[in-house]
């Protein structure tokens, strides 16, 4: 039997977001200016979250012993989901990404920059961010909190929500409802594959829609 976060991965979002409005839910999309380095491929999975703030104080070896403290946290699974309240250095790497892979850690999204872009496309370790900088974090950054509840633009992520996100963008999908959600997108799906196939025969847009109620 497929996993949550199997099935999850293979809803767009598209689809997703459609059936959590339908639901009466608002503030789940992440803004739009957050971008995977992998567009082509699909993720999903329930969050992991880091909070973080700039110290221009802090002690270079302090910054470093934090952040290798950090990596240890993240379990099998789960997707790092970063608030950094920071725009200015890179809040994911190579060795970060190489180590959080190699523990089964599925991808990151981060509400800031990230470095060292070649490498995560050659691990494979898809990586959301809003940009790109050669600037680490060294005496500079440190974590403040994990698994606490973090904020990206109006969405409100809890320790364990699900991600999913493809080309189209991120969506975080309440933990207590995930399953529901999966099991709508997946008729949702199934209906839309019916009115492709009666676009595809010829069949008006507007009877197809009046025929399936969806379009």
């Amino acid at each position: 039997m497929a996993s949550i976060t199997e099935r999850l991965e293979a809803c767009y979002t598209g689809v997703v977001h459609d059936v959590m409005r339908a639901m009466g839910l608002r503030d789940f999309t992440l803004p739009p200016y957050l971008r995977p380095i992998m567009p082509e491929k699909a993720m999903a999975g329930p969050a992991f979250t880091v909070l973080g703030k700039a110290d221009l104080d802090a002690d270079p070896h302090e910054t470093l012993l934090a952040w290798t403290g950090l990596l240890s946290k993240a379990p099998s699974g789960s997707i790092w989901v970063s608030q950094p309240n920071d725009r200015v250095v890179a809040h994911m790497g190579e060795l970060s990404a190489e180590t959080l892979r190699d523990k089964g850690v599925r991808g990151c999204i981060a509400d800031g920059l990230v470095r060292d872009v070649n490498f995560l496309l050659d691990l494979g370790f898809q990586t959301w961010c809003a940009g790109h900088t050669p600037r680490d974090i060294v005496g500079y950054w440190l974590p403040a909190a994990t698994q606490v509840e973090v904020k990206i633009g109006d969405v409100v992520i809890n320790p364990g929500d699900y991600m999913v996100g493809d080309r189209d963008g991120m969506i975080r999908v309440p933990l207590d409802i995930v399953e529901d959600v999966i099991e709508r997108s997946e008729k949702a799906i199934a209906t839309e594959n019916l009115v492709r196939k009666a676009i595809l025969q010829g069949v008006d847009p507007q009877q197809a829609y009046l025929q399936f109620g969806k379009f």
